[in-house]
């Protein structure tokens, strides 16, 4: 079994580029996150037509996660089970005054057992600044996920997290530390809260079998920093035993952040379970090449 995440940056404007990525990488759990959708707007017709059961959680405008599913979905649970969101808190972190925010009543959390496996697509909040009710806002959110996991689930099972954590777990999945010491994404208590889902019992399943530098998920739009591989590891998939045990690969599709309809600032991050799926190549071979290049010429 495949299973994916991906940080769509909007499911409306990246629509094609996601039908495009299901043909190409035939995922058949794919976890999407930031859709910006209201659940009456969610494109389900359109995965249906691709062969894909779409569970969708969202508020509208901001936030917004989802399952794209081909081997069922059931036990659906959204927002921790904590009842539904405020449409009004839609957009708070991002233009709202920090009276409005509340990161707990937003559209972050969707999880259904698919082809056996508890899958759980989440977006965990940006923070924006460090000392700033967002980024208090985004510890909370963190302790809020373990203890839905203390108090819901067991690591002996079967259950995969996947999404945009926001969090850079080690300074080797930031393109410079110096450049963001200081900085949401990379401080030691978004490393903590990181770490305590690691120690309830979960793989990193990316860094487990990948120790190559400069592999990143994300790429600001800004000043060329995709093609300098300026970048961040904040997509992460995390897996109990059960399944850890059975990933025969995982790989991040560098070349889906590339062309035209314009992309998404993410990339996708696919694990394979059993046995491996549909063949791509990701790109990182080229990439390595030309960054390499690029290196020498600077006496770097």
């Amino acid at each position: 079994m495949r299973i994916a995440t991906w940080n769509v940056n909007s499911l409306k404007a990246r629509l094609e580029k996601v039908e495009w990525w299901l043909d190409r990488a035939a995922p058949d759990v794919l976890l999407l996150q930031e859709t910006k959708l209201a659940d009456d707007a969610a494109p389900v017709m359109a995965f249906q037509m691709a062969g894909y059961t779409l569970v969708h959680h969202g508020e509208g405008r901001w936030n917004g996660v989802a399952i794209a599913t081909r081997v069922g979905a059931a036990d659906v649970v959204t927002n921790f089970g904590d009842g539904p969101v405020r449409s009004s808190a839609a957009g708070a972190e991002v233009g709202g005054g920090e009276d409005d925010f509340d990161p707990l009543d937003e559209a972050r959390m969707v999880s259904a057992v698919c082809g056996g496996v508890r899958v759980v697509s989440l977006y965990a909040p940006n923070g924006r600044a460090l000392d700033t009710p967002w980024y208090a806002g985004k510890l909370d959110w963190f302790a809020r996920l373990r203890r839905w996991l203390d108090e819901t689930q067991d690591p002996a099972a079967p259950i995969v997290l996947g999404g945009d954590l926001n969090v850079a777990p080690a300074d080797a999945d930031v393109w410079d530390p110096s450049a963001t010491h200081g900085s949401t994404h990379v401080s030691e208590p978004e490393r903590e809260a990181f770490r305590s889902l690691v120690d309830w019992g979960l793989t990193d399943v990316y860094r487990a079998r990948h120790q190559e530098p400069a592999r990143f998920t994300w790429w600001d739009y800004r000043a060329g920093n995709f093609q300098r591989n300026e970048g961040m590891r904040i997509d992460h998939l995390l897996a109990s035993r059960p399944v850890a045990e059975r990933v025969v690969g995982v790989e991040i599709d560098r070349e889906a952040r590339k062309g035209k309809p314009v992309p998404s600032d993410h990339a996708p991050l696919v694990m394979d379970i059993d046995e491996h799926g549909q063949g791509f190549d990701p790109g990182w071979a080229g990439s390595d090449a030309r960054f390499a290049a690029r290196r020498a010429a600077q006496g770097g």
